[in-house]
């Protein structure tokens, strides 16, 4: 047996059932070695030919997002496994279980300034739990099997760096069975429970604010937010495990934030942070605050903490739950739901009413219509910018939908390899990738990938031909927007023209025919969308200086280039401007 027969063996033990890549050079081997493994319909491996290894690392990452099972990413030596550096600091960051093999010059040339030498055992030390150069033979079943052990338990990014001529030779001992343990429950101490008692039973106004940690719990925060009488608030990553079926729920906070959630936690005598690590502390309030997160590294990193505690969300509940005296007073929550209303009828959603004859489409009305004719268990991938903040505020999770983006690392062109690497997991359920018109033209040749494997994605391009985002960050920095805007193009077109289905929609009235249709083909189809590119998000809570910074690039802009884009731009965003 190879030593490249033998990795790739450890891999289908562990319940790996493709690998992202592109072939090519030392890497070979290990790709020759999935072949022979006759593919996942056989019990072996499939090789999924991304266009760039970024791709790769971004599908895997997904991948491992929905199923919680480890995901596999592959790049040659030197700029091929390079490529792979910004999806794995994504998944990293992400907690997906990502095994990446990044293969290595000749061995006996390391050190040397070989051609494409670099030191991915170094390179990749920062976007991962656990990084390792294989010397010999004999260390390499024990390097990944550790690499396997690290990325699922920690989980994170583990990285295996291979070089080619010794994932060529003989294997020289035999790999050890995995003993990857069941996570167990992790419970606080009595005295610790019967802190959060006093503190919670002596509040008058206790808010709930929940992140991505409290996944599994969610009918025991919703019991804890009963007993006390409690908002509950989320972050963008919580939005999936705790918006829906939620009597208490009053939207998110941050930077694209929605609702009244902002706002209850600042009015709040407590605060109860459960299961986030939200790294924005301007929208956090200076409050009592008690910090639940398995992670005790996280608790009182982002703002001071009076309670910290270390436990799993559901646990910590249910241990909690009987020491609690239920509140009666329900003043507090009723105000904030009642706020939540307004802004949620007013502001976010006014501007997706009456709509059906403006041009160009407003991008929340579009995002309402694909979450109306979205299926009820679909994926959803966000790209980085505007399209984040119309899938947080327009598609409800319902329980049963995933919402995936680049949530802590921010990066551009994340949507579609995501889309890629879900429909690859979960073949039975709608995949639909929101992207941005920059975002997909950076990674667009992803799209013969769709095409390639003709995977039923459906990407929806918001095209509106600028950046959005970083306008947004330019006007409320008091900068008049430049070079953010680029030249119109016709994704429509160029999905036809790699065989895939292309729609193009100018008219509102005929987004609900466009979606349906792409939801409904059988095979990969991009339906893009002419949005208004003066349609920006304004966050929740507005400072005094943003509003500064706007008005001073509106006179800029009125002096530069006249005032009909300044009053366009305006009436484009007073629907998102937060009133009473």
């Amino acid at each position: 047996m190879k030593l490249a027969e033998q990795i790739v063996q450890q891999l289908v033990e562990a319940g790996v059932e493709r690998i992202y890549g592109v072939v090519g050079d030392s890497l070979n081997p290990i790709v020759d070695a999935v072949r022979r493994t006759g593919g996942s319909a056989k019990g072996g491996i499939d090789w999924v030919h991304v266009r760039h290894e970024e791709a790769g690392a971004f599908a895997a990452s997904a991948e491992a997002q929905l199923t919680g099972k480890l995901a596999v990413c592959a790049g040659s030596c030197g700029p091929g496994n390079l490529h792979l550096i910004n999806g794995l600091y994504d998944a990293n960051r992400s907690g997906a279980p990502v095994l990446a093999i990044a293969s290595h010059i000749p061995s006996q040339y390391i050190g040397s300034e070989y051609f494409q030498e670099t030191h991915p055992d170094r390179i990749f030390t920062e976007c991962s739990v656990y990084s390792e150069l294989v010397s010999t033979p004999q260390q390499c079943p024990a390097v990944v099997s550790s690499a396997i052990q690290f990325a699922v338990t920690s989980p994170g990014v583990s990285v295996v760096t291979l070089p080619g001529d010794l994932a060529d030779s003989d294997a020289a001992v035999e790999a050890r069975p995995f003993a990857v343990p069941a996570p167990s429950a992790v419970v606080p101490s009595d005295e610790t429970v019967e802190r959060m008692a006093q503190a919670l039973n002596s509040a008058k106004k206790v808010a709930i604010f929940a992140g991505i940690g409290v996944a599994g719990a969610h009918d025991e925060v919703i019991a804890l937010a009963d007993t006390l009488k409690a908002p509950v608030g989320h972050s963008l990553r919580g939005k999936d495990q705790i918006q829906y079926d939620n009597p208490f729920d009053v939207g998110m906070t941050g930077l694209l934030g929605y609702g009244a959630a902002a706002e209850g936690l600042h009015d709040a005598d407590v605060m109860v942070m459960l299961g986030t690590d939200f790294p924005y502390d301007q929208f956090l309030p200076d409050v009592t605050t008690i910090q639940v997160d398995t992670d005790p590294t996280v608790i009182g990193r982002r703002t001071g903490v009076d309670i910290p505690v270390h436990g799993d969300v559901k646990s910590t509940i249910l241990k909690l739950l009987p020491e609690l005296t239920v509140k009666s007073n329900r003043s507090f929550l009723d105000k904030t739901l009642a706020k939540h209303d307004k802004l949620m009828n007013k502001a976010v959603g006014a501007y997706t009413r009456k709509v059906e004859k403006i041009t160009p489409i407003h991008p929340e009305y579009a995002a309402s219509i694909l979450d109306q004719v979205a299926a009820e268990d679909a994926v959803f991938t966000a790209d980085t910018g505007m399209c984040n903040v119309w899938s947080a505020r327009y598609i409800n999770p319902l329980g049963t939908r995933r919402i995936l983006g680049s949530y802590l690392h921010g990066s551009m062109a994340n949507a579609l390899p995501q889309a890629i690497g879900a429909q690859l997991a979960e073949p039975g359920r709608q995949v639909i990738s929101m992207s941005g018109d920059g975002g997909l033209s950076m990674l667009m040749g992803e799209l013969l990938t769709l095409a390639t494997y003709n995977l039923p994605v459906t990407v929806v391009v918001f095209n509106n031909s600028t950046l959005g985002m970083v306008k947004l960050e330019m006007l409320v920095d008091g900068l008049p927007d430049f070079g953010v805007d680029v030249p119109q193009a016709n994704y429509a077109q160029i999905a036809t023209a790699m065989g895939m289905q292309g729609i193009r929609v100018e008219k509102p009235k005929d987004l609900e025919s466009a979606f349906t249709t792409a939801l409904a083909h059988q095979g990969p189809s991009v339906v893009e969308v002419i949005t208004d590119p003066n349609a920006l998000s304004i966050p929740p809570e507005i400072k005094k200086d943003q509003v500064f910074g706007f008005a001073t690039a509106m006179s800029r802009i009125v002096l530069n280039r006249g005032a009909g884009e300044a009053v366009s731009m305006a009436r484009s965003n007073l629907r998102n401007i937060p009133r009473g």
